[in-house]
């Protein structure tokens, strides 16, 4: 017999003593019950057969609804049935007949396919019906479950890299898409939790220079009905099934069990490689989408109290998926901490980067900055340790919020992708037709760290800069489409940004046009250089070192195929944009004036007058108010001052020149000279296809020489203040 003393502080379903402690949110519920599954194949064609026994939890405090129930082994499946009202005009959606999985689950038996008895209201084969009329049919033969677990794992002696902020680049990468196609990877571990921690993936970020891998969405997935309608998966993940649970989907283990400590094996074996692993995690939404979507979870515990409803019943819904967690709810700040804390300490990731974060921060007033959620994270001795990282924004009222998150977190900085891509894209565009290019102040501003939009109390590594995304163009498809080619996902073309911020450079997607093929080679280097030389938190997209396309699809969220998949067939040009991703994040690592933790003074640091930053104009004078200001503005050189206290206010030669070229045609530049610098020597040319070697770089240049640089291109210049001797 089940007994009311459960732990009631540790939510969900814990072994203990050969049974389990059992506690669950229900605060508008009038009964829960604990329900022991087992289901076997019924054969073809029919549903699984179930056998289920079901258990009171008879204790309820605050409404939790809990209890200790014996005889419970790891490795059960189970889910939980509620009764109380179905009144949808007063958000309350209780069904006893729909099979619920725990919002705490540790470990989820998938796949989940939907089904129209999944749903509590009652619907069709296409799975649209009535919101509002109750469905009778039993949902426990399709249901996703939980599992009693998980395992014991060794850690062995696993410790966190603990990369410093200000030298971490982060990798943006889908765990099935980097590895699907990696001939190294064995196949049956390619596109999984295994593939991603196997030697050949490990080495090409090593090799590549990643400190820090950001996976999209691994916990547990569940399709919308409007992409099962479709016949289309959620590739990408952002539809959330369960918070705790790794998504078995991505894992070469079949046992639910084995999938979680497949996880925290690829964990381990990155961690011992020096990589970190952060998480995006989706907590503004569920998969449970819209009062027309299905009853999984959360609709079914509490629908009135995880979603953010209106006094009708109808969500209120900033997040454009369906729904939106209500984070004015303690018990939804509960969950999220909890979560978070539970992937920290259990499974040993390092950060999270926080989907459409705005919505996790809105109180009653809207977005606030002191809301309770940001207050506990940044508070909590666990999550506010950890890397956090906020996507600023969601679609809600007033929802672009980038530069107002609270320290810790850093921000996905937009106003840096914008700014790079208005330059070397839209902006080149117009010039090649003989309009304004729109000047350089806005450039120089992001290559600066973004001052103007992250507070002094905060510095540039509150800024994680980027010019693509997984959503959005890749690298390669921003240099060669002008409008995006969504077709594939089903939704007429509406899906998906029309303001790419890109350029075909003359000819719409594929050609075999030379002069085209290597403007946009030239403009994919000038991007990853303004985005790997700038100030702030760099962030590549998988693939894009590579040249990825996704054949002009700037949305393929819904596409688990080659069109996301990173192709690993090289083609030369593909090797020279990896030699050169390489060349710059090398660069990066080797002089830290690239890798500044507080703003440029911008004024002088020694006793010759120079500056830690110096912005100067292709005649060698510093830029002057009417040069910022001119949008036919075209040549800057940024002048990085690496500083000694050596008590003259000597600079070391780790000191660079940045020469960014925006012109159609070459440009004679001066390179500053005394007091800056007596010579320079070319570190990178964005004009060459390939990295020269250091050997092969030329002969240095005196201080104040005049150079040609090449049309739309950037330079990298070591300088030195003393001439050689000898």
């Amino acid at each position: 017999m089940p007994t009311p003393h459960a732990r009631l502080h540790r939510l969900g379903v814990h072994p203990r003593g050969g049974g389990v402690d059992v506690a669950v949110v229900a605060l508008h519920a009038e009964a829960v019950e604990l329900c022991l599954v087992d289901r076997s194949d019924a054969g073809p064609g029919a549903p699984p057969a179930v056998t289920e026994r079901r258990v009171s939890l008879t204790g309820t405090t605050h409404g939790v609804w809990h209890a200790f129930v014996p005889d419970v082994p790891v490795g059960t499946r189970y889910g939980l049935r509620v009764h109380g009202r179905w009144e949808p005009a007063r958000g309350h959606r209780h069904n006893p007949a729909k099979l619920l999985l725990d919002p705490y689950a540790r470990v989820v038996d998938g796949p989940l396919r939907l089904v129209p008895e999944l749903f509590g209201h009652t619907v069709g084969a296409t799975l649209e019906g009535e919101p509002d009329v109750a469905d009778p049919r039993d949902s426990a033969p399709y249901a996703p479950l939980g599992v009693v677990g998980p395992n014991p794992f060794d850690w062995g002696g696993d410790a966190p890299p603990g990369v410093p902020w200000a030298d971490t680049v982060v990798y943006e990468a889908h765990v099935r898409g980097l590895t699907r196609l990696l001939p190294g990877v064995p196949e049956h571990l390619r596109g999984t939790y295994a593939g991603l921690a196997h030697p050949a993936t490990v080495e090409h970020l090593r090799s590549l220079g990643v400190t820090t891998l950001e996976l999209l969405p691994v916990h547990a997935i569940g399709d919308e009905p409007q992409l099962a309608r479709r016949g289309l998966p959620n590739y990408w993940g952002y539809s959330t099934l369960g918070f705790f649970a790794p998504h078995p989907g991505y894992a070469a283990a079949k046992d639910p069990l084995d999938v979680v400590d497949e996880f925290k094996g690829m964990v381990r074996l990155l961690h011992e490689a020096g990589i970190e692993v952060v998480l995006d995690v989706v907590y503004n939404h569920t998969c449970e989408a819209g009062n027309d979507g299905p009853s999984l979870s959360f609709r079914g515990l509490d629908h009135a109290t995880y979603y953010r409803l209106d006094g009708h019943g109808a969500h209120v819904d900033t997040t454009g998926c369906g729904n939106s967690l209500d984070f004015r709810e303690p018990r939804v700040v509960q969950l999220t901490l909890d979560s978070l804390r539970y992937w920290l300490q259990e499974m040993h990731v390092d950060g999270f980067r926080f989907d459409l974060a705005t919505t996790l921060a809105r109180g009653r007033e809207g977005y606030d900055p002191d809301h309770p959620f940001l207050v506990a994270a940044r508070a909590d001795p666990v999550v506010g340790a950890a890397k956090l990282i906020a996507e600023p924004w969601d679609v809600g009222p007033h929802g672009w919020r980038t530069g107002q998150f609270p320290p810790p977190f850093a921000e996905w900085n937009d106003r840096f992708r914008d700014s790079v891509r208005d330059f070397w894209l839209t902006g080149g565009r117009r010039v090649a037709q003989g309009q304004s290019g729109g000047g350089v102040r806005d450039l120089a501003t992001r290559l600066a760290g973004s001052a103007d939009v992250f507070s002094a109390g905060r510095g540039p590594l509150a800024s994680l800069n980027f010019v693509t995304a997984h959503d959005g163009f890749t690298l390669h498809d921003a240099t060669a489409y002008d409008v995006k080619h969504n077709l594939g996902n089903g939704e007429d073309d509406r899906d998906g940004a029309s303001d790419n911020r890109s350029w075909n450079h003359g000819v719409e997607g594929a050609t075999d046009d030379p002069a085209v093929l290597a403007a946009r080679r030239r403009a994919a280097r000038n991007l990853l250089g303004t985005l790997l030389l700038a100030t702030g938190v760099p962030m590549i997209v998988a693939g894009d070192e590579l040249g990825r396309t996704q054949g002009g699809n700037n949305n393929p969220y819904c596409q688990d195929n080659e069109i996301s998949w990173v192709d690993w067939r090289l083609a030369g040009w593909q090797e020279d944009l990896l030699a050169t991703t390489r060349h710059l994040l090398a660069l990066r690592r080797e002089y830290p004036v690239l890798r500044q933790d507080r703003f440029f003074a911008g004024r002088p640091v020694h006793a010759w007058g120079t500056k830690d930053l110096a912005w100067f104009a292709a005649d060698g004078t510093e830029m002057e108010h009417e040069r910022w200001h001119d949008p036919d503005q075209r040549v800057l050189l940024m002048y990085l001052h690496a500083v000694v206290p050596d008590g003259f206010g000597e600079h070391t030669d780790g000191s660079l020149l940045v020469v960014v070229q925006g012109a159609p045609e070459p440009v004679d530049v001066v390179l500053p000279g005394r007091p800056w610098a007596r010579r320079y020597r070319l570190l990178w040319d964005s004009a060459t296809e390939r990295p020269q070697p250091a050997a092969e770089q030329g002969a240095e240049v005196l201080g104040g020489s005049t150079v040609t640089v090449g049309a739309s291109s950037m330079r990298v210049y070591a300088s030195h203040r003393h001439l050689r001797q000898g």
